[in-house]
């Protein structure tokens, strides 16, 4: 199966059903005006809680002190009944967790409120459905038998895969990967952008009489990030910069700057390398996330090439099997 849509599925099955968090929007809004996501807030909206600092003057009122952590909560302790059945702390964690995102600028207790408004109108709606007999509809049975797969599927990913994965095996994902990858040079180059070939040229013959690179940069190129840097573009690799500027860059030696003007979309360049050196793999420590990703992705997919030739599967509609088969041979 190609890993585009083997990814796919990954993403939208491995998840945690979240059928909760769609129906507390509700529950919320008896509770709360309606609120923008806190990444969505500018900074300057956000609350804020001042801390004092070394700088500023103290009095001789104490600081208060800091709100204590909240107490361990027995997950079987009874917090509600709803029609004669009981709600437990372990409940109320699940809900918690399906609407901790909805609801992350809430105060705790706030927050508990709408997790438990959630879960009496769920159980009230459920009820009511049981009651007229909803719960017995074959295709509700289907959808039922689906969300049960998917849940256990979602544990064994858990409990099976991710749980499983050790800092080691990770550590031989990062190595494998960076020994595999070929060594990339990249160059730190200056540039000064003008609008005309007349120009750049002139520019030319005033660095090949000795003038100062930099200091033409600053007044004459039209490159607002040059004008105060002398032009100066840091470090790039292959296929960072148009293609026009790249490879007079990568020919020229440490030092050196083009002779010839250099056209490209955004007009001409006068181009000097000033280092060149081979690209540095990033540390462990800063992809060890996106590593620990991977390492999941292909257990996972491992996991289901062996589960799926243990399980007999059988397609038998004939046009289905021919594009499952045509995935597969794509992807073996």
């Amino acid at each position: 199966m190609p890993s585009m849509f083997r990814h796919a599925a990954l993403a939208r099955l491995a998840l945690p059903i979240s059928m909760l968090a769609l129906l507390t929007a509700s529950a919320g809004a008896q509770e709360t005006p309606a609120e923008q996501p806190a990444a969505e807030q500018p900074a300057a909206e956000q609350p804020t809680t001042e801390q004092p600092t070394a700088e500023q003057p103290t009095t001789g009122t104490a600081t208060p002190a800091a709100p204590a952590a909240p107490a361990q909560r027995d997950p079987a302790a009874v917090i509600a009944t709803i029609s004669g059945q009981p709600v437990t702390e372990a409940d109320l964690a699940l809900a918690l967790a399906s609407v901790d995102q909805q609801y992350a600028q809430l105060p705790p207790e706030q927050r508990r409120a709408a997790a438990f408004m959630a879960i009496m109108e769920i159980k009230l709606l459920a009820a009511r459905a049981e009651a007229e007999g909803l719960d017995k509809d074959p295709e509700f049975q289907r959808r039922m038998d689906f969300l049960r797969d998917r849940a256990l599927h979602s544990e064994v990913i858990e409990k099976d895969v991710n749980e499983k994965i050790t800092e080691a095996e990770v550590r031989a994902a990062y190595d494998k990967q960076i020994s595999e990858t070929p060594p990339v040079n990249e160059v730190k180059a200056s540039h000064i952008l003008v609008a005309t070939k007349e120009e750049a040229e002139a520019i030319i013959k005033q660095l090949d009489e000795g003038a100062d690179f930099a200091k033409l940069a600053n007044e004459h190129t039209t490159d607002p990030s040059g004008k105060t840097t002398g032009g100066d573009l840091g470090y790039f690799g292959p296929g960072q910069m148009v293609p026009e500027f790249e490879q007079a860059a990568f020919a020229l030696d440490v030092g050196g700057y083009t002779k010839e003007p250099v056209q490209s979309q955004f007009g001409w360049h006068v181009i000097r390398v000033d280092d060149k050196r081979e690209k540095q793999p990033p540390a462990f420590d800063a992809v060890k996330d996106q590593i620990r990703n991977v390492v999941l992705r292909d257990k996972y997919f491992a996991l289901v090439d062996q589960l799926r030739k243990d399980g007999n599967v059988e397609i038998t509609d004939p046009e289905l099997k021919k594009s499952v088969d045509a995935m597969d041979t794509q992807n073996p």
